[in-house]
């Protein structure tokens, strides 16, 4: 069973930064891609960046790119979200999610998420 933890989450003004980190805990994290995702109220889960298991490569959301970066540490099982420039639209709750067997935005192929850390970005 794969149990993954999100902190970082907290409350920005517009323009600052935040940093969120992803602990994969009962399993060998290097073994899975590993993606954020964010929702807000009253709207569905989107895509924020992914990371794959074998070459580190990235992928964003055009919403999230230049601004965020997405970065993960296999030794010590946990993955980050650096935040930059954030913006009131960034305002949601951002999960991290591990092992997709699809294609990586749908947030529907990933297996096992977190429960979430609120982002909120005051203007």
């Amino acid at each position: 069973q794969v149990h993954l933890e999100e902190s970082g989450g907290g409350l920005v003004q517009s323009g600052g930064s935040l940093r969120l980190s992803c602990a994969a805990i009962g399993t060998r994290f290097s073994d899975y891609s590993v993606a954020w995702f964010r929702q807000a109220p009253g709207k569905g889960r989107e895509f924020v960046a992914m990371i794959n298991w074998n070459d580190f490569g990235t992928r964003y959301a055009e919403s999230a790119k230049g601004r965020f970066t997405i970065a993960r540490n296999n030794a010590e099982n946990t993955a980050t979200l650096q935040m930059s420039s954030l913006k009131p639209s960034d305002t949601a709750l951002y999960y991290c999610a591990a092992y997709s067997t699809g294609r990586y935005d749908n947030a529907g192929v990933w297996h096992y998420w977190g429960q979430g850390t609120q982002v909120t970005v005051s203007s």
